[in-house]
């Protein structure tokens, strides 16, 4: 399993993924955030699934970039590409794998700014290439482990949130995912992507480096319980119960 997950907003694109894969018994550490360009555009790509399938469709990519069929003036046209690829991945490969009880699970998110884009976009790619354009109303996608940090991003996250706020937001989505399964965990790589700025920023924290923010999380979340209105609960353990079994 892995944790990726982007955030479309009005100053600009956050992306951040952990770097855990497990295979058998074995835990290693690779990335699963690359970065790409094509002229003076680039865009960044998150993936979870088979890492045989990622990379080689991360290969076919860099390749197809270098001689495109077409002008790659708007980042969709960078995403049809990839998923074109990615397509190519499962015609070639999806029989052998299936026949060897994997599944050709392959999930990307793709994000940037193209010079004719009038704004950032952010796209979730299905294992058969077809994709969805993240929208402002629900500004963000979770790839891989996302049902323990989608409840506080749901939570808190809107399209108006500045970078600031929804990078914290992701560290403790992703906090909450490392809490809660194995197969998430340090280091994470982070992506900043500002508005009109045609430029990705990228940045990797260990375990070491944001313990602090862990322990600051999870002593908050026990004075929030021990501080939240309580009227109810002083009702249940002091009265009399409106029923009894």
């Amino acid at each position: 399993m892995t944790f990726c997950v982007g955030m479309r907003l009005k100053e600009g694109i956050i992306g951040l993924a952990d770097n855990l894969i497990i295979t058998g018994n074995e835990a290693i550490r690779a990335k699963k955030v690359t970065s790409h360009r094509t002229g003076n555009n680039s865009f960044f790509l998150m993936t979870s699934g088979l890492r045989s399938a990622r990379d080689k469709t991360i290969t076919y990519l860099d390749e197809a970039l270098e001689h495109p069929e077409e002008p790659l003036d708007r980042i969709y046209k960078a995403v049809n590409l990839f998923s074109k690829q990615l397509r190519k991945v499962k015609e070639e490969d999806g029989e052998a794998l299936s026949e060897s009880g994997f599944t050709f699970n392959m999930y990307s998110i793709i994000g940037g700014q193209f010079e004719d884009d009038p704004e950032p976009q952010l796209f979730l790619v299905y294992p058969q290439g077809n994709w969805i354009n993240v929208g402002t109303t629900s500004p963000y996608v979770i790839i891989g482990e996302s049902k323990y940090g989608k409840p506080i991003i749901k939570r808190t996250l809107t399209y108006d949130t500045n970078l600031d706020t929804a990078l914290r937001i992701a560290y403790l989505a992703f906090d909450s995912s490392r809490i809660n399964a194995i197969d998430v965990d340090f280091p994470i790589d982070v992506i900043v992507y500002r508005t009109n700025s045609f430029y990705l920023e990228q940045y990797r924290f260990s375990e070491s480096e944001l313990a602090y923010i862990s322990e600051w999380w999870q002593e908050r979340l026990r004075k929030s319980a021990e501080e939240m209105p309580a009227e109810w609960v002083r009702k249940v353990l002091n009265g009399k119960p409106q029923s009894a079994a």
